[in-house]
């Protein structure tokens, strides 16, 4: 049996941007509305219902106009946002265990519980994408310090391409193979 004491001690970290609450990202960024042609009937063509959510800090925008909600529209812009972030935005990691308490809840036995569309999505790729990032792209390296299997790991990238596309040029830059789920 081990020591509980052997354990090394868990480092908090500042949320990531993906992973702050909806009005902590809302305050940061300019929402632009607008309209947008194409289908959704005359109501679509005279209500500016098109968002674009540009965060200040990082430049970053999404946008979304398949709605007929300016609501729903701006739900979606956020929802690509936090994507764009996570696949985008690196946050230093320090040595040590620095999983999250999300982390943990959403990981078992080498495996990762999540599923793309929820919410703790976002956060849990950018978690993933920041580890990978301090192991300078040693995959192996990563999946261990997240305590999951390489090929979870990969997986859990891939499931967003933009991610799989962000890690795998990284990786050529580095002179190492791309990897594909």
């Amino acid at each position: 049996m081990t020591d509980p004491f052997d354990q090394p001690e868990r480092i908090a970290r500042p949320p990531h941007p993906a992973g702050r609450d909806d009005a902590e990202i809302m305050a940061e960024c300019t929402l632009e509305r607008g309209r947008v042609g194409g289908p959704g009937g005359q109501h679509r063509n005279k209500v500016e219902t098109a968002v674009t959510l540009t965060h200040k800090p990082t430049g970053l925008s999404a946008q979304a106009a398949e709605r007929r909600s300016p609501t729903d529209n701006e739900r979606m812009a956020l929802r690509r946002l936090r994507l764009a972030l996570a696949t985008h935005v690196r946050e230093p990691v320090p040595d040590g265990d620095v999983r999250s308490d999300l982390w943990l809840e959403r990981t078992r036995g080498g495996k990762v519980a999540v599923n793309p569309d929820h919410r703790d999505f976002p956060t849990m790729l950018a978690e993933a994408m920041d580890v990978l990032w301090a192991a300078r792209m040693d995959v192996r390296r990563a999946a261990a310090r997240l305590n999951v299997s390489r090929t979870q790991l990969v997986r859990l990238i891939a499931k967003h391409p933009a991610a799989l596309a962000e890690m795998n040029d990284a990786r050529v830059k580095r002179k190492l193979r791309p990897l594909h789920p």
